[in-house]
Parts: structure tokens; sequence; C-alpha cells
């Protein structure tokens, strides 16, 4: 059983003009780094089970609390959460320990992330492993306003863009409850949506489904962290998804690193049909559980990573 009191006590990192709040692990590895990058609403802790597996293997893991995250800087600025400055982070990263490239690993928004630093800078990633988000084609339309057009304004990637500031005063006033009702797995079949955004939706309902995905104790650290640094920073990764797409824009969009692509098989995101055709070199593993991976099945996460550098 993981001891969340055994997670590595952090160092504020320089990057890119702010700080970085860094846990590591397996220091002793230095020229064998691996980067975990969390999602949205997450932490560096969402690694907590896979950070001694990866130390064990020989690796020196590095786990930062991104931009607008924990104890890292929360520039007040929207457009300082763009995919370039977020890349931009990471090359900070692997400049700061000395590297030339490393494995990235992302979940959710943190795969994005990787996506996005894979096109950006090609000679910084070695490997790419993602969890749960695979590579977004990049259309004719920018993500938002194809998202309002398909989905319509409730949707919450859209409503946090067009009605910018109310989710998030309603995340930071109910977080243990939104936190709580969130981080769940074994959710009974989805009904017919609710009118409003599903996440404050999320944050005011009294009874949470299915179950959960951690302990008290372990909640209890996205819970502080979320209510030291609220909500909004966090969420202006999603109000430049336009803007990203007109960076991405500039970039070859065929990612050739080897890549392992992990799925679950209950997530609510969508597979890819196409990710072959932007992705050549990549593996595909399916997991039984839901948008959690890491945390819902840490075992056989770990044992799904290894085998797959190992090969």
């Amino acid at each position: 059983m993981f001891d969340s009191h055994a997670f590595p006590t952090p160092t504020l990192v320089p990057v890119n003009g702010i700080t970085l709040e860094v846990f590591e692990a397996g220091r002793e590895h230095a020229g064998n780094p691996i980067v975990l990058c969390h999602g949205w609403p997450e932490h560096a802790f969402s690694w907590r089970h896979q950070m001694r597996a990866l130390a064990t293997a020989g690796y020196h893991v590095i786990v930062p609390n991104q931009r607008g995250y924990g104890r890292s800087s929360r520039p007040v600025e929207v457009t300082d959460y763009d995919v370039g400055r977020l890349t931009g982070d990471l090359v900070g990263l692997l400049d700061h320990y000395g590297y030339d490239d490393a494995v990235f690993v992302g979940h959710d928004w943190g795969a994005n992330v990787v996506w996005g630093l894979t096109l950006l800078h090609p000679d910084r990633v070695s490997r790419v492993i993602n969890l749960s988000l695979p590579y977004q084609v990049r259309g004719e339309m920018p993500w938002i306003e194809w998202m309002e057009a398909v989905f319509g304004g409730d949707f919450y990637f859209v409503h946090f863009n067009r009605q910018p500031g109310v989710a998030d005063a309603v995340l930071d006033a109910n977080t243990h409850q939104f936190l709580r009702n969130l981080y769940r797995k074994d959710l009974p079949p989805p009904a017919a949506p609710e009118p409003g955004n599903v996440m404050s939706n999320l944050a005011t309902a009294g009874a949470p489904l299915g179950e959960p995905i951690m302990d008290d104790a372990d909640l209890a650290v996205f819970v502080s962290a979320f209510e030291e640094s609220g909500f909004t920073p966090s969420i202006n990764w999603y109000r430049n998804l336009d803007r990203n797409w007109h960076l991405l824009g500039q970039v070859d969009p065929i990612i050739t690193q080897p890549a392992l692509m992990v799925y679950g098989t209950r997530d609510m995101i969508a597979r890819s049909d196409q990710l072959a055709d932007f992705v050549p070199n990549v593996d595909v593993v399916d997991l039984d559980c839901g948008h959690w991976i890491q945390q819902e099945l840490p075992e056989e996460t770990n044992r799904t990573i290894l085998r797959w550098l190992e090969g």
C-alpha cells in the first residue's frame, strides 16, 4: 500500500521566467530521465503510485506541478497558459537538469501538453507515453469554436471560455465537494446531461456517484492544493485552446517518436480513429478503468509503462 506521507519533498525550480514546484525520485539514476505531467484538476501527487516503481526500474523521475498548480507560479494573464509557454516550461526543466531529451508521460491535460511538446520541440522528446487523451487532430475550425457548434454553450470547455470566472467561483466555493464528486470510479451508465456546466453541477451535487478512487487522506492533498491556488489558473489552460490551435498550425503535425497510448475502457473521453495517421509509431493498450487511469489501476499502469519501456 502506498504511504502518502512518503511523497518526496519538492524543490522550487526556476524555468522559463517562472518557478515550478518539482518532485523527484531516483536521482541516483541521473542520465535516464522520465517526466510525468499531470492533468486537470490534478497535481503532481496524482503520480504518487508511479514514482517509486519507475525509480526502482532505473529512471530519474521528475514530476512537476505545472504552471497554475500547487506552489508553482500562477501568472495572472490568460495568455500565460498557452501551449507555447506550457511546453516551454518543460523544455526549461530539461535544461535545468542538463538533459537533451527525456521520456515524457502525460495524463489528461498533461497528455495534451506532451503531444504539443513533441510537435513544438521534437528534439527534446525521446519517447511519448500518454494516458486517456489521444492526439487531438487540428481540424479546419479552432477547437472551442468547433465544440460550441457541436456541443453548445453549456459544454464545460465552451462555458469556461465564454463565461470567464463563473465556473471558477463555483468550484472555489465547493472545492472539497467538487473533487470528492469528481474523483470516482465504477460510475453508472451516463444519464441524459443536465442543463449547465457539468463541472459546476458536480461541485454542487450533494451525493457522489460511483466509488472513490482514493482515501480521505489522499483526497485532502488535492483539496488543500486547490484551496490555496484556486481553480482559475488551471482553467486558464482551457481558455487558450483556440490560441493553441493557431500556434500549432505552424508545425508539422506528424509525431514520429515511439509512443504508447493508454486508454481506460470506461473513460468518457473518445478514442481516436486517426491516432496512427498522426502518430505512426504508436502502440495502444486498453485498461479496464475509467478516466483516472494511473490512480484507479496503479499496478497495472506501472506494469504497462515499464513493459513498453523495456520493449
